[in-house]
């Protein structure tokens, strides 16, 4: 009975370390992927731009101009 818990305590801590770094570095690494593909292959701008906070600004102000 108390390998059977301890397996189980093994699996949860496992998930939980999943949960907590791995999903929020696919989160973050498909939205630099996302900002590449759009701006540089479908805009046809150069890759440092993408990186530039100036580009940034202007497509926000795009955005949420009134």
């Amino acid at each position: 009975m108390t390998e059977q818990k301890q397996t189980a305590v093994v699996r949860k801590s496992g998930w939980r370390i999943a949960r907590h770094f791995v999903i929020p570095l696919l989160l973050v690494i498909s939205l630099l992927g996302g900002m590449i593909a759009g701006y540089v292959v479908v805009g046809k701008h150069s890759l440092g731009d993408v990186f530039d906070i100036a580009t940034w600004r202007h497509v926000f102000d795009l955005v949420f101009a009134p």
